[in-house]
């Protein structure tokens, strides 16, 4: 996936861009003044910050203890190593307990490995049961954000979707009208479920117990009206003991969303009576992310989209020009792990301006990790041709004073022979959305000889 070229479908809607930057922005505002209104933010950044790097260094030993205390409250624990076991272990248990009908509610890592195309192509219905997924899936799209997958979707969009597959009155785009349509809608499908799959927001070692947070409460609609209930959980979802769960708890939803907490927040420690709870816990890529010194520290990501939400290169080119399960900022840095050949162009989509990292709630340096990655793909020979021949004569510039001068000296030439318009022409990706300025007369250092300032003064 190149960014440039399916961003550039993007923005050629520009009242959408427009409208989606907007309402992006909106839920960074709300965060902000979430976060204000807790005098002890940083603090508790800090704490989660300190918690995750303990987690990460120490990852086998929680791991190994969450297994043993989940094996203790009657949980089946499950280790897949890539995408293909998660798939293969999901469809195993499903087909032994003849499971037809699942409901899911929102987990990246499932999107992460593919799952809902595996288990239909298996003749298992898969219905997303978190509104926005559920929309997304009427449409056949992918999430375009980890918290909002909807958020590129106008209400009038999904009144046509509504119409087409829930036989919703034609026109009719009233959020409150088409919410409870799809109410009644799912509400049938829970009932009938053989089984329901959620994802793994925080796991605790020390109890071998599991949280998952939802706004709608559909991931307990679909547990407690099923007699199976399978939890995918990545390896780094781990912390260590219960009392730390409060941290998170307190910065996951105001980083999200902007609320003090999340509508519901479920535990889950072990089955109930007479039902069965498997955890998938999910390697795909991430120990060897936790083995290169300058990328382990994304493993802290709890997934709030904060990063996203800032970002004015995601904010206007939307969430599906990324080509990850994971978009943004974040997912630049954790995309080229999997194939830094095809995600090549991922963290060259930032401005690098550290808004990202401002906003990260557990701290992750996810500017400095784009540019390390920068580097990286650049020295694979990954990096478009374009890019890398003017990186080159770039280094040869300003390497060589003279040619430098030269160079300069040609282009403040043209800047006055040729017109504006032309110039903007032959500059034409950058100049789209830029004015590109008045090019001045003479250089910093042909002015700097003409005023003779006396270095020694």
């Amino acid at each position: 996936m190149h960014h440039p070229v399916a961003a550039e479908k993007f923005i050629q809607d520009t009242p959408r861009v427009n409208w989606h930057n907007k309402a992006v922005w909106y839920v960074r505002e709300k965060r902000d003044k979430a976060a204000q209104d807790i005098p002890e933010w940083e603090q508790l950044r800090d704490y989660a910050s300190a918690i995750k790097t303990d987690t990460i260094s120490k990852l086998d030993k929680y791991l190994i203890e969450f297994e043993q205390r989940a094996i203790e409250n009657g949980i089946k624990i499950h280790w897949a190593k890539d995408a293909d076991t998660h798939n293969k272990i999901v469809h195993g248990i499903l087909d032994t307990h003849q499971s037809r009908l699942v409901v899911k509610s929102k987990s990246m890592l499932t999107e992460e490995c593919g799952l809902n195309p595996y288990l239909e192509a298996k003749g298992i219905e898969v219905v997303d049961t978190d509104l926005g997924e559920r929309v997304i899936q009427f449409a056949k799209e992918d999430p375009s954000h980890i918290v909002m997958p909807a958020i590129h979707k106008k209400k009038e969009e999904i009144g046509e979707l509504f119409y087409e597959h829930l036989e919703t009155e034609k026109g009719n785009d009233d959020p409150n009208y088409l919410t409870e349509a799809a109410r009644h809608h799912l509400r049938k499908k829970f009932l009938k479920a053989d089984a329901a799959i959620t994802g793994v927001n925080f796991a605790i070692a020390e109890t071998g117990g599991f949280v998952v947070v939802t706004n709608e409460g559909n991931a307990d609609m679909g547990v407690n009206l099923t007699p199976l209930h399978i939890a995918s959980m990545g390896i780094e979802k781990i912390i260590p003991k219960a009392e730390h769960l409060g941290v998170f708890l307190r910065l996951l939803a105001r980083s999200a969303t902007g609320q003090p907490i999340t509508t519901y927040t479920s535990h889950f420690h072990k089955p109930r009576e007479g039902a069965q709870l498997h955890v998938v816990i999910v390697d795909n890529g991430r120990s060897r992310q936790l083995g290169q010194e300058d990328f382990r520290r994304s493993l802290h990501c709890i997934r709030c989209g904060a990063c996203m939400n800032t970002c004015p290169v995601y904010r206007r080119s939307g969430g599906h020009s990324y080509g990850y399960s994971v978009p943004g900022p974040i997912g630049s840095i954790l995309s080229p792990n999997m194939d830094p050949e095809k995600h090549a162009s991922l963290p060259f989509a930032s401005t690098l301006c550290g808004s990202c990292s401002a906003v990260c709630p557990v701290k992750i340096d996810v500017d400095k990790q784009l540019y390390k990655w920068r580097q990286v793909i650049t020295e694979k020979g990954f990096a478009p041709n374009k890019k890398t021949l003017t990186i080159r004569l770039g280094k040869f510039a300003f390497s060589h004073p003279l040619t430098f001068r030269i160079f300069g000296s040609l282009s403040r030439k043209a800047g006055r022979i040729f017109p504006k318009k032309l110039l903007n022409t032959f500059f034409t990706k950058w100049t789209t959305g830029r004015d590109l300025p008045d090019l001045p007369k003479k250089s910093f250092r042909d002015w700097y000889l003409k005023n003779g300032i006396d270095s020694h003064d």
